[in-house]
């Protein structure tokens, strides 16, 4: 018999032998083996390692917050809990929302400090403060910032933001998915040429959804519909006064909440969607079914199958319930041999399948997008050169001339998804322009608003940098 090892050992309540060497496990004597517990066990890998990496090494990845809302505050806790990463400044307007949200984070409310110049913010971080700046520009621009987020929902500030951010040489998060989709092409144009990253942020559906599409298009499957399950049902007439309440109770600005119980939300997520990979709405405003996860392949598919699609390759949505706040991406797999393994795994006879995801954890995920921006180069997601869906408005109630009409989410209009062409063709004004515009002839509620009745302010920034886009890609804004 061949023998490996020879091993003598004895044990009682005093000690162990080993290859004849006595060891102490008396529980006083035994502590200096237990040193090295409180350290982790589990090593880090891939993203996590390489900022524990910056974090070793005092370099973490400096983060500007534009926005100290809802989204800002979640953000301000995500970057709390990840090493190598550490907020540059947060910009807050009226300067109270940020202090909150650093002693909400765990900071303490005396770790802000109120900046209101590049040398004050300077002096701020040397001293161990997170700055907190009125001024978006002014943080922007500042040398300790190596990446933007905008969190403010706003498509007039998105441009102005973006814009500001890919001239100052910085990588740009973009959160504010209604900015996306009305200029998006255009910025992320400009920030390839300027040699920066230009990203949708993570947690938010349309990435989550990327994230499902690049797994199933890298093994080959062609994608028939992707989308999402829609949280609450329909109420296309909702105002902010009809939700203030909830609004309230769930620390939301109403006019956000509404924006997600019309569907507007909704119309803006699914173009980001499209938008980034060519998949469009089958009809405008989509089929919305009402039906669950089970059911969503045998649902959204074609007519021929017993489906809703006309054609395939669709962004849509789900209102069915057991679907949110999860993402769904189905592909048809028409290979016999790949059809009977997925069988055997339970998934099905397809051909085709549905790729679900049954969560996105909005503002918690973005520091992931913003770290891989400044590592590695890299966008989680962002706009095809060519946008194939654009995002116009109905109107939420009659209008009536002389009008001047409000936000996204308040109580004149509600998003609604199109093709570009085809909102093209109908001289749809994209909703991102509506705000501030003023209406020319009576709008039935209902009605799509187009350039013939509505004339929309012409001297901003945003309409400035969607002018620029549209003659870009040829088109020239429809405007009366």
């Amino acid at each position: 018999m061949r023998q490996l090892t020879r091993l003598r050992y004895r044990v009682d309540a005093e000690s162990v032998m080993l290859h004849g060497r006595e060891i102490d496990t008396t529980l006083g004597k035994s502590l200096r083996h237990l040193e090295n517990l409180d350290k982790p066990r589990i090593s880090a890998t891939g993203l996590a390692a390489d900022l524990a990496e910056r974090e070793k090494a005092g370099k973490p990845i400096r983060v500007s917050i534009i926005g100290s809302g809802e989204m800002g505050t979640d953000l301000v806790t995500a970057l709390r809990q990840m090493p190598g990463m550490a907020i540059a400044s947060i910009v807050d307007r009226r300067l109270v929302n940020a202090p909150k949200a650093l002693d909400i984070a765990g900071y303490g409310s005396d770790a802000g400090r109120v900046c209101d110049s590049a040398l004050a913010i300077s002096k701020a971080i040397d001293q161990g403060k997170i700055p907190i700046v009125s001024d978006t520009m002014e943080a922007i621009g500042h040398s300790a910032v190596d990446v933007v987020i905008d969190a403010t929902g706003s498509p007039a500030a998105g441009a102005e933001i973006g814009m500001a951010t890919i001239n100052a040489g910085k990588h740009l998060v973009m959160m504010n998915v209604e900015a996306d989709v009305t200029v998006g092409a255009i910025l992320q144009d400009k920030a390839a040429k300027n040699g920066v990253v230009y990203t949708v942020g993570a947690g938010d559906e349309p990435s989550s959804v990327m994230e499902l599409y690049d797994f199933v298009t890298a093994l080959g499957y062609p994608v028939v519909a992707a989308g999402k399950g829609k949280n609450n049902a329909f109420q296309i007439d909702a105002v902010p006064d009809d939700y203030r309440a909830e609004a309230e109770r769930r620390n939301m600005n109403p006019r956000m909440l509404v924006e997600f119980v019309d569907g507007s939300k909704t119309m803006v997520e699914m173009s980001c969607i499209a938008n980034a990979t060519g998949l469009m709405p089958d009809k405008p405003g989509m089929h919305g079914p009402d039906c669950g996860l089970d059911d969503l392949h045998k649902t959204l598919c074609p007519i021929e199958d017993g489906g809703l699609l006309s054609t395939k390759g669709c962004v849509d949505f789900t209102v069915g319930k057991g679907v949110a706040p999860g993402i769904f991406v189905i592909a048809e797999m028409s290979h016999p041999r790949v059809r009977e393994r997925l069988n055997d795994l339970h998934l099905g006879e397809g051909p085709y399948y549905t790729f679900y995801r049954p969560y996105h954890l909005t503002s918690l995920e973005v520091p992931l997008s913003a770290a891989r921006a400044v590592l590695y180069g890299t966008s989680d997601m962002k706009p095809l050169p060519v946008p194939v869906a654009e995002v116009c408005a109905l109107a939420k109630r009659d209008l009536k001339a002389g009008d001047i009409l409000d936000f996204i989410g308040e109580t004149s209009y509600r998003s609604w998804a199109m093709r570009a062409d085809e909102a093209r063709e109908e001289g749809a004004i994209p909703v991102g322009l509506l705000d501030k515009g003023k209406v020319l002839n009576d709008i039935p509620k209902g009605t799509l608003i187009t350039h013939r009745d509505v004339q929309v302010v012409n001297d901003t920034p945003l309409y400035r940098l969607r002018a620029e886009q549209d003659s870009w890609l040829g088109y020239g804004l429809n405007q009366r």
